[in-house]
């Protein structure tokens, strides 16, 4: 390994472990690494602006920065209190029915929307109806961004990697149907078991403040009905075209844009509103996050570990599937999994083309996803909808730590990533 390879993966290394401690600001650490690896040539600087591998992935950005404005526009309507007491009276106050009850509404739009644009609509609500209950939100916010990771997989547009797999390995919405949904379906009914267990300290049942809550008529919250239909058929607009990007060929970063100035449009709300409304340091946090791991491509950090693993397996294809599972369960939590996808899919792709049947070969592009849509879980960086969910939480004033989140996390991607590894088994290698 090289001078500059080795440089690249200490800075990357100090600032995960900065992240982790959270005794500096996440922001200014990813910036101060960003601009380290640029300073010292790890990343050519025009890479960092331009390069769709090694540079900031600005159709993430920009889907994220789409997806809070409209969210910020909706927002006025008052339908996000509207939800927070209807979930509030369906769950009648219980927590762990409450959590159920948000987490399946979480699991059944990540597929169709997006993981993230899910819990940016989902988790308003959320906090809307904790605090109405009298209890902390982030156990829900939680379990909510791992639901979306889990229900996301399902699909080809439903997780931001599945975009990229799919792409580069020439499978359609319904491959990512008819392989990845019946696992996913599976995997968040022991999720919803296991958290149970895991949250279990956190459900508190407050009668006073659910009696409270019971008498009110959710409807008065709706501030604007008006705007809130025209809102709703923006939004129902955007999540047809992400569901057709694949067909029509419009970037979901783009769909996502057009529907924030189609809703600026209709809303006529005043741009201080919506705008406030932004999770600036979270944008701000994804750029510096794809620096970081920009340099470990162009010093060859992430292409050696590729080629070690694939020298490693060799002609054993189920190794080779066992190794993708849980190597990009590993990797995918270390570095956010949009990054890592991009950079370990040609390295896939060259094993893929090694393998002289076709259904190996896909199974192998399965074992790819699984692993890195799980991974997704394993700490509160490695997937966008995590830190979308962190950086909402501290807007509201209940912020969720690394380790809040990370604790549960790692159970639950080891739990689910071995489950995931015997349906590959199972379902592709497994002779009867």
């Amino acid at each position: 390994m090289s001078l500059q390879a080795v440089t690249a993966l200490v800075i990357f290394a100090v600032a995960f472990a900065l992240i982790a401690t959270e005794k500096i600001n996440r922001v200014a650490v990813v910036l101060g690494a960003a601009g380290l690896m640029t300073l010292l040539g790890l990343v050519p600087g025009s890479h960092v602006f331009y390069s769709a591998h090694a540079g900031i992935d600005w159709d993430v950005i920009f889907l994220l920065l789409g997806m809070m404005i409209i969210v910020g526009v909706i927002k006025q309507t008052g339908v996000f209190d509207y939800l927070g007491i209807w979930a509030a009276q369906r769950s009648q106050g219980r927590p762990y029915k409450l959590m159920v009850l948000l987490m399946v509404i979480t699991a059944v739009a990540s597929p169709f929307l997006d993981n993230v644009t899910t819990v940016m609509l989902v988790a308003p609500i959320t906090i809307s109806v904790c605090r109405r209950l009298g209890i902390p939100a982030a156990p829900y916010l939680i379990a909510e961004a791992l639901a979306s990771n889990i229900g996301g997989a399902a699909t080809l547009i439903g997780d931001p990697p599945n975009i990229i797999i799919g792409s580069r390995a020439g499978l359609s919405f319904n491959d990512f149907l008819v392989h990845m949904a019946p696992i996913t379906v599976v995997l968040f009914a022991v999720f919803v078991l296991m958290a149970r267990v895991m949250f279990r300290k956190s459900f508190v049942y407050r009668p006073d403040s659910f009696a409270a809550v019971r008498d009110l008529d959710a409807k008065e919250q709706i501030t604007d009905g008006p705007l809130l239909a025209r809102c709703l058929a923006v939004l129902a607009l955007v999540s047809v075209g992400f569901t057709l990007h694949t067909v029509i060929h419009v970037e979901p970063a783009i769909i996502a844009m057009l529907g924030a100035g189609l809703m600026v449009l209709v809303s006529r709300v005043d741009s201080t509103r919506y705008l406030a409304e932004v999770e600036w340091p979270t944008l701000v946090f994804f750029m510096g996050l794809f620096v970081m791991v920009g340099g470990l491509v162009d010093t060859g950090v992430i292409h050696q570990i590729g080629q070690w693993a694939v020298d490693t397996v060799g002609e054993n294809h189920f190794l080779a599937a066992t190794g993708l599972i849980f190597g990009s369960a590993v990797l995918g939590a270390f570095f956010d999994n949009i990054p890592y996808v991009a950079t370990m899919a040609p390295i896939v792709e060259d094993v893929v083309a090694q393998t002289p049947d076709p259904a190996t070969g896909q199974a192998l592009w399965w074992s790819f996803a699984l692993g890195a849509d799980l991974g997704g879980n394993g700490t509160a960086v490695a997937a966008s909808a995590n830190l979308v969910v962190l950086g909402i939480a501290a807007r509201a004033g209940q912020p969720i730590s690394f380790w809040q989140f990370t604790r549960y996390g790692i159970v639950t991607t080891a739990v689910t990533t071995v489950i995931a590894w015997g349906y590959v088994w199972l379902r592709y290698f497994a002779v009867f």
